[in-house]
């Protein structure tokens, strides 16, 4: 029994020294993997209106399309918001500690919005401050035997040891391949979700059926946007152009319908904000939005990032539509401009990550950087970089435009993994240097992980290096 016990400690041994090996491999190698799974996809249409995930709650004026996000910079708040269809009611948020009791209100505004003929329900946005971290609260929109009850948790207190695990998912939209993808999420145990843009797909209707297509996607992700922050970034299917119908304000359904909490990051525009979450600083860009030296844009993300402790918050996260790195024929090179601008100062901030969508599959790349580039002079191919970021591309939930499957052969040295499927990805932050990262196709109805990936933490990794080189050369002084 004796000698058994040691050779299976023996064998254990070398199975974690194997994983480490080749977690490291996955994260700082050189040889890609694109996926040869082929997928047999339910049809890429919208799920008929009259399905029951869209069906309208029960009651004169009964609230729906109910979501929340975060309301402040640090977590302490929440903003909820609602839509009455028949009039405006109540704007009052009831909430409390316990079950069916609520203590404390808050009130709201109201507002709504015509797009062609289409006129929207009552839209209210409530923001619930003042919150203690790590806490379960149970809140009530709505007014008499229409009011409807739900929860959300509190985020621990921003510490560079929080653990916390976010969901990422981009270009949702409403067919069944997004139902799958949404239902497959809320059971990863993710806590908030980072949403890299194009929510509903409504611009792909006309008339009055967009604003109708917006509100069935609000009931549809009702279920979990609900109960937990959603951090919304724009797509392009936000933007809603449509002159052949008047419609020329962009991103006008959006936002009128979801708030973000962009002043509190000193944000002149709700298109761009950053928040701090347990131990992850997160930076929402505007891909569709001018970026250029001077612009607005571009004077906020130079202060923010200047706002950055990675003392406090280890994790520098920024989310946006369009990717910058990208070997798939869908918007090759979409995301150029936007490098040319920021990608020194992302490496220059040792961003750990930068999610996008916008391609409808998934990409992960090694850290690298592009930043002797230019027009003339300089290499003009990626290169290994440790202070870069990893550029993971979501676009893959499931929206109605179908996948995206026509990646370039060769696969490029900077590309990790690549796979044209519907899924979601998680984050799980486990301390101040290491988080684990999955994606997750969703296979027909069947969650698999597919990509799995163990990251050390860009800034506390570097410090350890030095710390560790110190000492070698105090040693060695000795």
């Amino acid at each position: 029994m004796l000698l058994a016990s040691r050779l299976l400690r023996l064998q254990l041994f070398r199975f974690v020294i194997i994983l480490v090996s080749v977690f490291s491999h996955v994260e700082n190698g050189n040889a890609g993997l694109t996926s040869t799974f082929v997928r047999t996809q339910w049809p890429a249409a919208d799920i008929p209106l009259d399905n029951k995930v869209f069906a309208i709650p029960k009651g004169y004026n009964a609230p729906q399309q109910v979501h929340i996000t975060q309301g402040d910079y640090d977590g302490k708040a929440v903003i909820i918001s609602w839509v009455t269809p028949d009039e405006p009611g109540s704007s009052t948020v009831k909430y409390g500690a316990s079950e069916k009791s609520y203590d404390f209100s808050a009130e709201g505004t109201v507002t709504n919005y015509t797009f062609y003929k289409y006129k929207s329900g009552y839209i209210h946005h409530c923001l619930v401050d003042g919150l203690e971290y790590d806490s379960k609260y149970y809140y009530k929109v709505g007014e008499g035997d229409s009011s409807r009850d739900f929860w959300f948790q509190t985020p621990p207190k921003i510490d560079p040891d929080a653990s916390y695990t976010f969901g990422i998912i981009g270009d949702l939209g409403q067919t069944y391949n997004s139902l799958s993808t949404l239902e497959h999420y809320m059971k990863s145990g993710g806590q908030s979700v980072l949403f890299a843009g194009d929510l509903s797909y409504a611009d792909r209707y006309q008339y009055d059926d967009v604003g109708t297509r917006w509100d069935s996607w609000g009931r549809l992700v009702e279920q979990s946007a609900a109960y937990q922050p959603w951090i919304w970034s724009a797509g392009n299917h936000e933007i809603e152009y449509m002159p052949e119908m008047d419609e020329v304000l962009p991103f006008k359904s959006f936002l009128h319908r979801f708030v973000t909490p962009y002043t509190a990051s000193k944000s002149t525009n709700p298109l761009w904000y950053a928040i701090r979450r347990a131990s992850a600083h997160i930076i929402v860009l505007s891909s569709y939005s001018p970026f250029v030296k001077y612009t607005p844009q571009w004077m906020w993300l130079r202060e923010e990032l200047t706002r950055v402790n990675r003392e406090k918050t280890p994790w520098l996260i920024v989310v946006m539509h369009v990717p910058i790195y990208n070997s798939n024929a869908a918007h090759y090179m979409e995301g150029e401009s936007m490098r040319a601008v920021f990608e020194s100062w992302f490496v220059r901030s040792k961003v750990d990550f930068i999610f996008a969508g916008h391609v409808h599959a998934y990409e992960r790349s090694y850290r690298i950087s592009n930043l002797r580039f230019n027009v003339s002079t300089g290499d003009r191919y990626p290169v290994p970089d440790k202070s870069a970021p990893v550029y993971l591309t979501v676009g893959d939930g499931g929206n109605q435009e179908g996948l995206a499957g026509r990646f370039f052969d060769p696969q490029p040295d900077y590309s990790a993994f690549r796979e044209a499927s519907y899924g979601h990805s998680t984050l799980e932050i486990r301390n101040r240097t290491h988080a684990f990262y999955h994606w997750n196709r969703n296979d027909d109805g069947k969650p698999v992980t597919t990509d799995s990936v163990i990251f050390h933490n860009q800034y506390w990794a570097n410090n350890l290096r030095r710390r560790r080189h110190l000492k070698a050369r105090e040693h060695a002084s000795h």
